[in-house]
């Protein structure tokens, strides 16, 4: 176990310079390298390095192609734009680093297929940093799904249901990379999300795994209305024939019988939700709504035609992870309620015990490869594709994740006496 790590960041974004912020309150994690095309990210990075810890000495790059040779580099951590993240993790693992992505979708099927090829030649980890699989709710839900308390399950729901008219339009002023894919592209941009959890609820790539796909794209508004009201109707913007369909639904059956609903709905006015409905033969929870019920333990009021739903928010304190129970006594810190440290977390624990990280990469090319594959069905008048079985047939008999506080295929209890 290593008390320290040497990490470099590539991508200085708005959400890079917080992941980098986040890691620099971490005392066992040294940021000694960033990247960026643009020089004045770089720049704004290795000034608040200097201000956080002003005993590392970080150096900054243009191309992580350079970074990543870097002998004294542990792990590299890649929050650039999306169609760059799986490039910059491929050349990590083959540098030696264990390497960190973002969320976001996939390009294309063989981008996914070259970052398993990456780790099974190396044995290098690559673990996608989707915070959603470390949310308080989420944890909850998975550790009863564990236990049991749903029954066994039937189908799930999530979805990406967040107002983005604004970043999205103004993608080019901000140069955020989401103008261009949905200029261009029409499919589940963002599907991990919702995704991760529930693959971590279905044991995707341990005893089951996504089969087939089918997903709908609706006609494509809301972004053309919003450029119009904000920019005027002469502006560059307004003229924009947005190809991504306001919202697309993707429907995806799993080796084991179940089905799941996804939703990526960015391009209207709404509020935020990730919609997660888990439906077992023995119970439900229902995201919007703020309810479930369990059999057995709601009462069904004499005349009602079901039953007295519970407030999941107001059971949460008795259904939490045991995770989030150790988090909350040690103090809760980090963006978006606390699972972006988590997460970061789970990463940086790997890195240092050198031990394979909690979302692996037939994880991250599994959930990421349903952006690509969703783009195929919308084209093709939303006919079924086959998912790949990343793992080569693996998925049917794998042995246990390493044991580990932030293991999310078991819940192991005894590492939080």
């Amino acid at each position: 176990m290593k008390d320290k790590i040497r990490v470099g960041y590539v991508g200085l974004g708005g959400r890079g310079k917080g992941q980098m912020s986040l890691s620099l309150e971490m005392d066992d994690i040294e940021v000694v390298a960033v990247c960026d095309v643009y020089d004045d990210r770089v720049r704004e990075a290795l000034d608040i390095i200097r201000q956080k810890r002003p005993e590392i000495e970080a150096q900054g790059y243009a191309d992580y192609r350079e970074l990543v040779k870097r002998p004294d580099l542990d792990a590299v951590v890649v929050t650039s734009s999306w169609q760059m993240h799986a490039r910059i993790a491929e050349a990590a693992m083959r540098a030696g680093k264990y390497a960190a992505m973002e969320v976001g979708g996939a390009s294309s099927v063989e981008e996914c297929w070259r970052l398993v090829r990456a780790y099974e030649e190396t044995g290098v980890p690559c673990m996608m940093l989707e915070n959603c699989c470390y949310g308080r709710e989420e944890l909850a839900l998975l550790d009863m799904v564990k236990k049991n308390t749903f029954g066994e399950l039937i189908h799930l729901d999530g979805a990406y249901a967040h107002d983005l008219r604004d970043e999205i339009t103004g993608g080019l002023i901000r140069r955020h990379y989401r103008f261009r894919n949905f200029q261009r592209r029409n499919g589940d941009l963002y599907p991990t999300h919702a995704l991760g959890p529930i693959a971590n609820m279905l044991n995707i790539n341990r005893g089951n795994r996504f089969t087939m796909l089918t997903s709908m794209a609706s006609k494509s508004r809301g972004l053309h209305d919003f450029a119009v009201q904000k920019y005027g109707v002469d502006h560059e913007y307004a003229k924009i024939n947005w190809n991504e369909g306001d919202i697309v639904t993707t429907l995806i059956k799993c080796a084991n019988g179940e089905t799941i609903r996804l939703r990526h709905d960015d391009c209207l006015t709404r509020i935020y939700s990730r919609e997660l409905c888990v439906r077992g033969v023995r119970g439900m929870y229902q995201e919007d709504g703020d309810r479930y019920l369990i059999e057995g333990e709601n009462p069904w009021p004499e005349g009602s035609w079901e039953p007295k739903w519970m407030k999941f928010s107001e059971d949460l304190p008795k259904r939490d992870h045991p995770l989030w129970k150790w988090f909350q006594q040690a103090g809760v810190k980090g963006g978006h309620g606390g699972m972006d440290f988590l997460v970061q977390r789970a990463f940086f624990e790997a890195v240092k015990a050198g031990t394979q990280t909690p979302i692996d990469v037939y994880d991250a090319a599994a959930w990421m490869s349903i952006t690509t594959l969703s783009e195929q069905s919308v084209a093709m008048g939303s006919l079924p594709v086959p998912v790949p079985d990343f793992t080569n047939g693996l998925w049917l008999d794998r042995g246990p994740d390493p044991k580990s506080r932030y293991a999310l295929d078991a819940v192991h209890y005894d590492l939080f006496d």
